[in-house]
């Protein structure tokens, strides 16, 4: 497996940061026993230019990870459970009801320091090791995280195995415990419904939707599952939605052209591979 140099890490994020992105997750403070590709967290964060208006912020599973974040200078963390317990486990070593205790110190020491924290559900439909997952299950875990304070909850199809049909049932089911208005969607394009499950959340009332340039990504612990959907794709399905993003389709396609050839790998969004191909 390719470790990426720090250096280019710093500048993707720079080069995301000028695209017109307000929110850019940068890292993730987990063990570098478990995730070596992360070790470089706290340079990666300390080394990108800042812009005005772009929240930076990193996954943080726990108070050690937190700690590291808070001297990093993020200005936001993120916690991460699951509605499958077998995914629990493999995902963070621990169940469901573990995970919340964990998450609870960490939500109560970034209010101590004035952070928001935002909160993850992974699996909401499908999991790798349990199949189909019960919507009330997904709306019992949001729940929990919202209560406790996270300020938004995303819901993640983290094998990229639901529809929208499933996504509409599963959102229903969730809204009845947690305001729309503090939802996000986080869709893996596995099955290639990324972009029509989260046009169905749209329809819903969802406007926070989480996204990786060129579909990067994927799961250690969900063997199989491709990358997050596309932030070209998502940007111009927006566009055509006429629902304004404030972002520069065409930087954000340079950076993903960048980190592509950096990666040595293909760029999986389908907008960047359409210009590139015009040229």
């Amino acid at each position: 497996m390719k470790t990426v140099p720090t250096s280019t890490k710093v500048e993707l994020i720079n080069r995301l940061s000028e695209s017109g992105l307000t929110a850019i997750e940068v890292t993730s403070f987990v063990s570098p026993k478990w995730v070596p590709q992360m070790s470089d967290h706290s340079e990666v964060l300390q080394k990108i230019k800042r812009c005005p208006g772009v929240t930076y912020s990193a996954l943080t599973p726990n108070m050690k990870g937190f700690q590291g974040a808070v001297q990093a200078g993020a200005q936001e963390v993120a916690i991460f459970g699951a509605a499958s317990e077998s995914f629990s486990r493999k995902n963070i070593n621990c169940s469901i009801q573990e995970s919340l205790q964990r998450f609870e110190e960490v939500v109560g020491a970034a209010k101590g320091h004035n952070m928001r924290v935002r909160g993850y559900v992974s699996c909401v439909l499908g999991c790798p090791y349990e199949g189909n997952i019960d919507p009330a299950k997904v709306a019992e875990v949001s729940k929990k995280m919202f209560d406790m304070g996270c300020y938004e909850i995303s819901l993640g199809d983290t094998i990229g195995v639901g529809t929208p049909g499933e996504m509409v049932t599963m959102l229903n089911t969730v809204t009845a415990h947690v305001p729309v208005q503090h939802l996000a969607v986080h869709c893996h394009d596995t099955y290639g419904q990324a972009l029509a499950n989260i046009y169905a959340a749209l329809q819903l009332g969802v406007c926070v939707v989480d996204s990786s340039v060129a579909g990067l990504g994927g799961c250690p612990y969900a063997k199989g599952a491709s990358g997050n959907v596309a932030t070209e794709d998502v940007v111009y399905m927006m566009d055509g939605l006429g629902i304004k993003t404030g972002v520069n389709l065409q930087k954000l396609i340079e950076a993903g052209k960048f980190i592509s050839r950096e990666l040595s790998r293909q760029n999986n969004s389908k907008v960047a591979q359409a210009r590139t191909s015009k040229l």
